[in-house]
Parts: structure tokens; sequence; C-alpha cells
């Protein structure tokens, strides 16, 4: 992984910050929650105490009838399609009975359904009706009551038999609707409202279950609905942006009053999109995500509203009607003289908080993207300064490796205060050590050529005298040996003599315009009698390779090549010489069969000294590692370069020239 991508992956580390912002954000979004829960909790008992104070009319602690309005008038005929609606309010004093109760401004209307299959049916006006199925309707009014017996022996209208002598302001008679299915009976009447009972008793009666439905014994309740005088109360008293509803103590809704409209709304944002996005992610999956408890209900039953039935304040959020808007719903317990009497609702609409909370967010993600941004900029910007340094310094030292030397003032980055300063000047002294070395290694072989020749020399005068002193047979052997010896001293002085007059040669040499395909093509034709049965190949161009530089150079490099081919070759291998013009380069490839190159030796074949020598090579003949060398440095004369690699079945030397530089006098 380059330096840079690296430094990009350090910049993702600042995304801790938004990620620390955003809980932050929740966190001061925590603290404003519980502010404003506070706050409407504060309001709610203040109402609970106001309501006392006023003296309002507040419920009791029992169970009670409660009555629903309606806005239309029931017409009473046993059918179930004016009470649909209401059905899911429907009240269960037993299993398997529902009761209804419903009233316009004239009438007070009840249906009765009673889940009973044996049809022990009787009119009420019979006598034995009291021992078959009916339903005993107790009608309370101040300390005045009446009782009366509903029954039926078929479907369709019924009139009610008092039980009690008649009593004033409450109804004389009652009739309704009977509807038996079989299954069921369903009981439908009115009663008007100027007669009608404060407390209402329901007692049902089977005839083959007596003890079912505690034995018709009535279950006297008192009736309630929704206030008017509570409403308005619970209006004057709540605060504006504030809806107040009064339960009883069994969940139903007495006197609701006030709006949840916000009387200043928060100016809209604009980027809507991106904020309702946020707070879906963000902000809304804290939220309750059942919806706000919905206006003209007369029952609430829901957990948070149970808890407060209980004696227990509590607080919750909900999602709004609108996008973007939360609800929160407190609910207390309606405490009156230590007695809880029921619950108040407070429901408070808010706009302003989700949007802060949103803009809050928005704001921190805009600026974290900005710091990730110029960050992530910042650190590319310094990632490529620091790779060009480096690449500069590695191109430096790659040039010091090819050509074994470099001066110190072109070395760049030694003046630099940092780091790479300090390596830059660390390389220069190894590469000042380095080519000092080079350059003794260099005068080695001349030094070494000159100081042997005159020990060298002494030797063979001293093999020669020896010759003809007359030494005894068993010694010429040990004679001979010596005089090979000495022979191969002298080729090893010479060859090394030979590079040394190599170099010496290239400094001075003068360049000329040739044909180096006829250069190729002349030494190629002298080979073939030097590789005996071995199969020599020539692949050169018809058409002329013009070149500037020296052919005599050019050859010896050739030689140097052919030679090295030759020692690795077998008798009956072969040995390619090829010349390729590639736009304004020359190249030279000398292959052939033999065995492959070491791999952690190819790239320094071409050093001074360097020799490998294994199967093939041809005994007797001395190898420093000269030849190689000299074409190298034939190459790099003429802005060229060498190289060498292992072939499918065999090794290539290759040899690139480009031209000898041109003198200003030329």
């Amino acid at each position: 992984m380059t330096l840079r991508r690296k430094l990009l992956l350090v910049a993702l580390s600042t995304l801790a910050l938004p990620w620390a912002g955003w809980l932050y954000v929740r966190q001061m979004e925590h603290l404003l929650r519980n502010s404003q829960e506070q706050a409407l909790l504060a309001i709610a008992f203040a109402l609970d105490r106001g309501l006392v104070a006023v003296g309002a009319d507040l419920p009791n602690t029992g169970q009670n009838w409660y009555v629903q309005r309606v806005t239309q008038p029931i017409v009473v005929d046993g059918s179930e399609r004016d009470w649909a609606s209401m059905g899911r309010w429907a009240q269960h004093p037993w299993q398997g009975v529902a009761v209804q109760l419903a009233n316009d401004p004239a009438w007070l209307y009840m249906r009765i359904n009673v889940a009973d299959a044996t049809q022990t049916r009787l009119d009420a006006q019979d006598a034995a009706a009291v021992e078959a199925d009916h339903v005993v309707l107790q009608l309370v009014r101040g300390n005045r009551q009446r009782s009366y017996l509903l029954s039926s022996a078929t479907s369709g209208a019924f009139l009610a038999r008092p039980l009690d002598a008649r009593v004033h302001g409450l109804p004389d008679q009652i009739s309704g609707q009977w509807m038996d299915t079989g299954k069921a009976y369903q009981i439908e009447l009115r009663i008007p409202r100027a007669q009608a009972p404060d407390q209402l008793g329901i007692g049902v009666f089977d005839a083959n279950a007596p003890t079912r439905f505690d034995g018709g014994k009535p279950d006297l309740r008192p009736l309630l609905s929704l206030s008017p005088a509570l409403s308005n109360d619970l209006t004057q008293l709540a605060p504006s942006g504030v809806r107040v509803r009064l339960l009883s103590a069994d969940g139903w809704v007495l006197g609701e009053g006030g709006s949840m409209l916000e009387m200043h709304k928060p100016k809209p944002s604009r980027f809507p999109w991106l904020q309702r996005v946020l707070s879906d992610l963000l902000v809304v999956p804290s939220l309750d995500q059942r919806q706000h408890l919905p206006r003209d209900i007369p029952h609430l039953s829901e957990p948070d509203v149970q808890q407060a039935l209980d004696g227990q304040a509590t607080a919750n959020w909900r999602g709004g009607d609108t996008a973007g808007s939360v609800v929160l719903t407190v609910a207390v317990p309606l405490d009156v003289r230590g007695q809880n009497r029921g619950a108040l609702v407070l429901e408070q609409s808010s706009q302003a908080l989700p949007l802060l909370t949103n803009r809050a967010l928005l704001g921190l993600m805009l600026a974290s993207v900005a710091v990730l941004l110029i960050a992530g900029a910042v650190l590319f910007a310094f990632a490529t300064w620091l790779s060009v340094r480096i690449g500069r310094l590695r191109d430096a030292a790659e040039q010091a490796q090819h050509h074994e030397s470099l001066a110190l003032e072109r070395l760049p980055l030694v003046d630099d205060r940092d780091e790479l300063g300090d390596l830059a000047r660390s390389l220069s002294r190894l590469l000042e050590y380095i080519g000092t070395y080079t350059e003794y290694l260099r005068k080695l072989a001349s030094n070494l050529s000159h100081e042997l020749n005159t020990p060298l020399a002494i030797v063979r005068s001293s093999l020669e005298n020896l010759e003809h002193a007359g030494l005894p047979p068993d010694a010429l052997p040990y004679l001979t040996r010596a005089r090979d010896g000495a022979a191969r001293i002298g080729a090893i002085v010479r060859a090394m003599s030979e590079a040394s007059r190599m170099e010496r040669a290239m400094a001075s040499a003068d360049g000329e315009d040739m044909d180096l395909a006829q250069v190729v093509r002349g030494c190629a034709e002298a080979y073939r009698s030097l590789s005996g049965a071995r199969d020599l190949q020539c692949v050169i161009p018809d058409q002329p390779v013009p070149l500037y530089g020296t052919p005599e150079l050019i050859a010896q490099a050739l030689d140097k090549l052919f030679d090295n081919a030759l020692s690795f070759t077998a008798a009956d291998g072969w040995i390619r010489i090829a010349l390729e013009r590639d736009d304004d380069e020359a190249r030279i490839v000398v292959s052939n069969k033999g065995p492959h190159l070491p791999e952690s030796m190819q790239g320094q074949l071409f050093d001074s000294l360097i020799s490998v020598r294994g199967v093939g090579a041809k005994a007797g003949t001395p190898h420093l590692g000269l030849g190689l060398y000299v074409v190298r440095l034939v190459a790099e004369l003429h802005q060229g370069r060498v190289a060498a690699h292992n072939d499918e079945d065999g090794v290539s030397f290759e040899m690139v020239l480009r031209g000898m530089r041109r003198r200003e006098s030329e």
C-alpha cells in the first residue's frame, strides 16, 4: 500500500469527530426532552390542583357505565348498523355480555347483547318470565329507583314490565326491540333524556344456568359521559399548545380541552429532505412508533395511561401527525385528598425540538464532511509531497547504483533539516565510500598487472635456467607444471592489462558514422570457424543500421559476448547472434543453449571481477569476470545498457546502443 493511501486511511480517523458530535447532540436532545417533560408534568399537577380548587365535578373511584355521544338519532330496530362505529368501546360486565350506551339531546339509547343459546324465552308480561331468560334493568335517579324486566318469546318489539310501583321522574314503561339469533339475543331500547337515570343497574338471568351472570343480580353503576362543564374548565385552565383530557378511574374520557396547535411555528429548514433523512436515521428510532393518542375517542387504554390510572405519573414521546413533529404525552393520577379518582392526560406537539436537533445534526454533518475533506486533502497533499521527495531520493540511489558513483552535490534533499534530509546525508556518505572502493577495484587490475610483470619475468627466467641445468628425469614433470602455471599467470596479467587498456582506449575513443549491420555481420562470419560443430545462427537485417560510434570497441564487446556464449555451449548446442533496430536504438542479442544464470547474480554479471562459471566452461582458461565488464563499458560509452536473462532453453545477453555523443567540433 502506498504512503498516500496509508495517510488517507489515517484521515478516516477524523470520522470519530462526527460520531462524538452525534453523541453530544443526542445528549443535548435528551436534556431538552427531559426539561420539556418536567415542565409538562408540572403543568399537569398544577391542573390537578386547579380542578380540585375550583370544585369541578370529578369522577368517583368505582366502575361506571359510559354513555357515548351520537350526532344523529339511533333507530331502535334491533339492527347493529347504528352501533357498529361504537362497537369497539362496548362494556362487558360479565363474559358473554356486551353493553353499549349512547345519547343525543332527546334520548338515552341502550343496546345489550347476551350470548345464550339455550333459548328459554317468555314474554315479559308472562308471570313465569322471571324463571326464563331475561334482563333486569334498574334505574336510579337521586334517591328514587325503579326496576324493569326485559324479556320476549320471539324477535320483534317488546314492552318491559315494571317490577316496582310507579316512581315520579322515571319511565312508566319502556319499549324496545328484541332480536334472537339462536346463539344470542340482543335488546335495543331508548329512554327520554328527561327521565334518564343517574345510575343504571343491569342484571342478566340465564334460565339454564341460574348462577351464571351472578344469578341475575343487577350491576349498578353511575352513568358517565363527556361533560361540557368539565371540558369548559379544562379549556380555560389548559396552556396554549396543550391538549388536556380528564379520565375516569376506568379510563373513560369525561372532559377534554385545549389544542396541540403551536402558536409560534419554527422557521422551516432550507434542506427539509436532508433533515428528514437525518431525523429518520438518528432521532425517530428513539421515539415510540405509535402515533399520539387519537382525538374524539371515549376510552384510553395505552400502557402509560394505565400506569397513571394506577397512581404513577408517566411521560412518553410519540411521532406526530405531520412529518418532522413529535408529541409529548404525560399522564398523572387525579389525586383528590389522597384518593385516586382518575387521570389527567396532557399532550403537547412540538416541531421545534426535532427541528433544533435536525439543524444541529445537519450542521454537525456538514462541518464534519468539510473537516474530513480538508483533512483528507491536506494529508493527500502532504503524502504527495513526501512521496515526491522519497521518489527523488530513490531515483538518485538507483542512478548511483547503475553508474557506480554519484557526486554528492547531485544527491537531492541533503540540505533538508528533517528525517529525509538525514537519510539523504547518510546515503551521500555511503555513496562516497562505495565510490572510493569501486575506484580502487577499477584500478586493482591495472596495478596488479603492473606489479606482477617483474616477479613473473623472474619466474620465467628461473624456469628456463632450470631447464638447461640438466635436471633428473623425475623432476621434469614438476618443471612442466611450473611452466604451465607461469603461463596461466601470464594470461591473467595480460587479461588485466587488456581491461585497463580498454578503459584508457574508451576514454580517448573517437566516434565515426558506421553501418552497425556490416560490423556485426563481419564479426559473425569470423566466428563460424571458432564455433566448431555448434550451430551458429545469424539474424542480421539486410538494410543498413546507421550508428555513430567506434566499430573496434563494438567488435571487441561482441567478441566478449561470443566468447562467453561459446564457453557455456555444448558441442551439439547452438549460438544465435541477432541485430534489431528499434526507433533510435540498436539491439545486439547473443543467445546460446546452455545452463541458466543464477537468479541472485543476474544484476551483478556486468560488474568488475564478477564471474559465474559452471558446467560447460572451457577448462584451463582463466576468467576474472572482466569480459562482461568490458561489454558494459562499451555499451555505456554508446549511451546504452546491457542485460542478461534466462530463456526457455538457454541464456540471452542483450546490448542496447544509442550512439556516442558527438563532440562540438564535429
